[in-house]
This record gives C-alpha cells, sequence and structure tokens, in this order.
C-alpha cells in the first residue's frame, strides 16, 4: 500500500503562499502638517513570535549598539488537523493529460484529502501608529476569507486549486511591563486558516478507446442486436478523432 516515494511539497507551498501576502507592507512617518518623512518596508521572517522577542531583551543592554528593528512580520503553522466539513468521494480522481507524447495514457492522482493548516501572524511595533498602520493594510482583504488559486501538483499543468485563507481572530497585547532597559513590544496577534488538500502519488492511467458491449436476446423478443462496438483511433487525439461504431446483429456481421 505504502512505499512509493512521492513528494508535492505541500506545507511548503502553503507556507510561501502565506507569506507572500503580506511581504510588501509598508509604514509611513509623516510630520505634524501630513507631509511625507519616509516610508519604509516592513520585514517578514518566518519564525514564533517568542523568538523576537527574545532577541529583543537580549539586544537592549546598555552596552547593546543595534537591536531588533520594529516595526515586523512574523508567522508559523500552529496547527494541521482534517477538515471535516469537507467530504470526498473514495471514488473522485483528478485527471491530467499525459505528458509521454502520446495520446494513450493520462496521469491521474487518486487519493487526495482535504486538511485546515492553521497560522498565525504577529505584528509587533513599538508605537500605536506602527502597529495600527499595518492591521489596516490587512483586515479589508479577509471577509472573513481571502482565496487564491495555487498549482499544488507540479506535474499537473493545468490544475489549479482554490484555497480560502481565512482570518479567525485578532487579539493584541501591549508589552509594557519592565524596567528602563526594555524595550515596549506592541504585538497584534492574527491567527488564519488555510483551507488546503494533500495529495497522493501520481500514476499514469491508460485511455479507454473502445467499448464493447454484448446483449442477450430474451426469449420472444424481436430484438436481434447482439453487440455493439465503440472505437476511437490510436492516433486520435482530444480535438480531433473519429468515432467507429459496429453493430453485429444475430446471425449477420
Amino acid at each position: 500500500m505504502f512505499g512509493s516515494h512521492f513528494y508535492h511539497a505541500t506545507v511548503r507551498k502553503s507556507v510561501a503562499v502565506f507569506g507572500t501576502m503580506f511581504n510588501n507592507i509598508t509604514v509611513a512617518r509623516k510630520k505634524g502638517d501630513g507631509s511625507l518623512i519616509n516610508q519604509v518596508k516592513v520585514p517578514l521572517a518566518y519564525g514564533p513570535k517568542q523568538k523576537f522577542l527574545s532577541r529583543l531583551d537580549s539586544l537592549t543592554g546598555q552596552d547593546a549598539s543595534v537591536a531588533l528593528k520594529l516595526p515586523r512580520l512574523s508567522f508559523e503553522i500552529t496547527g494541521i488537523d482534517l477538515d471535516t466539513s469537507k467530504k470526498i468521494s473514495k471514488r473522485a480522481e483528478i485527471i491530467e493529460p499525459g505528458t509521454t507524447g502520446t495520446t494513450n495514457s493520462r496521469k491521474s492522482i487518486k487519493q487526495f484529502v482535504p486538511y485546515n493548516i492553521n497560522m498565525q501572524l504577529n505584528i509587533m511595533a513599538k508605537n500605536q501608529d506602527d502597529g495600527l498602520q499595518i492591521l489596516e493594510q490587512i483586515l479589508p482583504y479577509f471577509q472573513p476569507e481571502y482565496t487564491l488559486s495555487i498549482k499544488p501538483v507540479d506535474e499537473f499543468d493545468s490544475f489549479k486549486q482554490d484555497v480560502p485563507i481565512i482570518l479567525n481572530s485578532v487579539s493584541f497585547d501591549d508589552q509594557y511591563e519592565g524596567d528602563y532597559t526594555s524595550r515596549r513590544v506592541l504585538i497584534y496577534t492574527l491567527d488564519f486558516t488555510m483551507k488546503m488538500s494533500f495529495y497522493g502519488p501520481t500514476s499514469d492511467s491508460k485511455v479507454i478507446r473502445a467499448i464493447e458491449i454484448d446483449f442477450n436476446k430474451e426469449s420472444g423478443s424481436s430484438n436481434n442486436l447482439s453487440e455493439l462496438d465503440i472505437t476511437i483511433g490510436e492516433s486520435d487525439t482530444e480535438s480531433n478523432f473519429t468515432v467507429t461504431t459496429t453493430i453485429d446483429i444475430d446471425g449477420f456481421d
């Protein structure tokens, strides 16, 4: 049952897709009259917020020359669980035209299952305005979901999957407690759910080009039809083909 190696990098693609959504957020600094001083791009990295908070704690001593730059964004996977809201038929199959140059085979995937990948995005800032600017550039797109289209299986060029990314909750934490050497950190935490699917190995399936139907004559029936054959040429394609029908009548060819 198991043993044939396959790897579609589903989780890795999920991380890349999720991070790409937030990799172009900026924060604008303005004067009192509203004129722009500068505009900076917010750094984005994969990792838990505790990792970056510990770096803040270790770099804020009096002899520290450079502290961790704020604002910044971090994100991480917080869980993977089966999506029980979707029910896929056991006979469901994904089919893609073969890549061997022939028209007699098709690549297919017979096993796939929907899963929820839970993501957490953390906005870390040293003042409220920076944090709120970042938050306001994210929230309008989620109502409460934002859907992206991805190519989940590299071998299937024409197969695309729509991935809803649902914003579940937004929470806020103000790290203001501590001594004078500690930096204040404002943290907005956004929890998301990605509706992904995991796919099994690909295999080559033969294309059906001939159908043979045999008939049994019932007692007293006037129907003499004994066989019906429907065939398609071996070199025919999906856009250029000829269907040949052969009817055999009992006692005649």
